[in-house]
């Protein structure tokens, strides 16, 4: 524990304004108090690491964690004083250590480990494999890492990253998340457009292949400062920014953008059981239904050159694919279904979205909202993050408590952090009902007065009409068929394309 004593004399030899005699009481309470020891080497760590951000120090100027043996014994001959604070940081970090130096050094020559690689192939990312100050590079797939500090690190494909230490990761694209217990705090992740300071919590860093990398605090605090930008913030939880031209802007949480590690071992385990190729003959006896619409997996070529604006990244299974939506007027474009009316429709969909304030999240919206052409089809999800299925002319049963005069399910879809859920909507006009399903469970049927065939035709994913209806998350495996399915049918289709294990 940090007592007053302890963080004056640590304030001191920071500040170099330690004297000889504060020097030897910090020696000997260090010597003498294991967690006097590891809070000093914490609050170090935070201290180097943001001595690097400000000075902008890179591997040729840190040639190891500690840097160069040089360089401490000459702290030590001249005193902090005298020495930039990382040069006075390393030599007491060298000389708390003590005996002890040479299997510490020992083991940071490796940064880290990878924990799990699920859906990668590359043989210097196989599980357990060393990593150093080498160049990775994943195509295809997530691995999970545990850095020598123990901060753990969730690297999504593509990406190119490399260690410059146990502490500082220089991410050049790809998405990251990270959580990191006291023993490594300071843990940095450089970028090119920025680089943030972890204090010890849950973040994420996504750096797009182009544009403007960003910064989520899931818990915790990190400290972050754009390239080019003269000062440093605070971020806490829930935070976000984006490093774009220079500067640092407040951005939405991204909430499901990034693969944590509970999460990580759950997919591993879904895929070792042989999930994706229950999936994969699901969507096979789907293609030979003769009610089917549309069904987009985003793995074929035709599904992948769908005109819009959206990222494309992976799916649910590491080394699929899926759209992803970020911006304002990120949409996916799609013409379905036309000159005809369906009486019947199913609509579903694998779904990993965040929690935004946006009025109205658009599954799929078709193109214009008019009297003059009842049954036209909009799937949403709501600011409080219910369903709700809108054709325009329908009425609702007298004595229903819907709002805005739609059918919403009854329980909110989306879960607080990341995860992949899978949504249905059953529509019935014969029988004038909508059914709602959240992975694979009816949850609310509501019944209608006046029940018109439903209207496809041209329609978007993601934002309709670029107004109203933001979507920020990803879509996968997008289901249209011209049939009410079943309860039984809503869950063999869940039970057979569920990721996790």
């Amino acid at each position: 524990m940090k007592t007053p004593a302890l963080e004056a004399l640590i304030d001191a030899y920071l500040d170099g304004s330690i004297s000889a005699p504060q020097m030897a009481e910090l020696n000997a309470l260090l010597r003498a108090d294991a967690d006097a020891r590891r809070e000093f080497a914490e609050v170090l760590n935070v201290d180097s690491a943001l001595a690097a951000m400000a000075a902008g120090w890179t591997a040729e100027h840190e040639e190891t964690e500690v840097g160069k043996a040089s360089a401490r014994s000459m702290a030590w001959r001249w005193g902090p004083r005298a020495a930039p604070r990382w040069i006075a940081a390393a030599a007491c970090v060298g000389f708390l250590i003590g005996g002890a130096l040479l299997q510490w050094e020992d083991s940071r020559r490796v940064f880290a480990r990878v924990e799990k690689a699920v859906g990668v192939v590359s043989l210097g990312l196989a599980e357990g494999a060393a990593l150093r100050h080498e160049p990775q590079q994943i195509k295809a797939g997530t691995v999970s890492l545990v850095s020598a500090r123990g901060a753990r690190i969730v690297i999504e494909a593509p990406a190119e990253f490399w260690f410059e230490s146990a502490q500082r990761l220089h991410m050049k694209r790809g998405r990251l998340s990270a959580d990191v217990p006291p023993a490594a705090k300071g843990f940095t992740v450089i970028t090119p457009t920025g680089d943030a300071v972890d204090l010890g919590t849950r973040f994420g860093v996504d750096v797009p292949a182009s544009g403007a990398a960003e910064v989520h605090v899931f818990q915790g605090e990190v400290i972050t400062k754009a390239s080019g930008e003269e000062g440093r913030q605070s971020l806490r939880t829930g935070d976000a920014v984006s490093f774009d031209a220079g500067a640092s802007t407040a951005r939405e949480l991204r909430s499901a953008a990034f693969i944590q590690a509970e999460e990580m071992h759950e997919l591993s385990a879904g895929l070792a059981a042989g999930q994706r190729a229950r999936a994969d003959a699901a969507l096979e006896r789907l293609r030979r239904d003769p009610a089917l619409i549309a069904l987009l997996d985003f793995e074929k070529d035709e599904d992948t050159a769908l005109p819009g604006v959206y990222r494309r990244v992976q799916g649910r299974w590491p080394g699929s694919h899926a759209p992803e939506f970020v911006s304002v007027g990120d949409h996916l474009k799609l013409d379905v279904g036309g000159g005809r009316d369906w009486p019947q429709l199913t609509l579903a969909a694998w779904v990993r979205i965040d929690r935004l304030g946006a009025p109205y999240q658009s599954l799929l919206h078709t193109d214009g909202w008019s009297q003059n052409n009842p049954g036209q089809v909009h799937w949403m999800i709501n600011r409080d993050t219910t369903m709700r299925l809108a054709l325009i002319g329908n009425t609702l049963a007298p004595g229903s408590d819907e709002r805005d005069g739609h059918p919403d399910s009854r329980r909110p879809v989306l879960p607080e952090q990341g995860r992949w859920v899978h949504l249905a909507t059953v529509y019935d006009a014969a029988h004038r009902t909508v059914r709602f399903y959240f992975n694979g469970q009816l949850d609310k049927e509501t019944r209608l007065t006046l029940a018109h065939p439903a209207r496809l035709g041209p329609a978007q994913v993601g934002n309709w009409n670029q107004k109203d209806r933001k979507l920020s998350g990803r879509v996968d495996e997008l289901l249209l068929l011209g049939r009410a399915m079943s309860d039984a049918d809503i869950g063999e289709l869940y039970r057979a394309g569920v990721p996790y294990r």
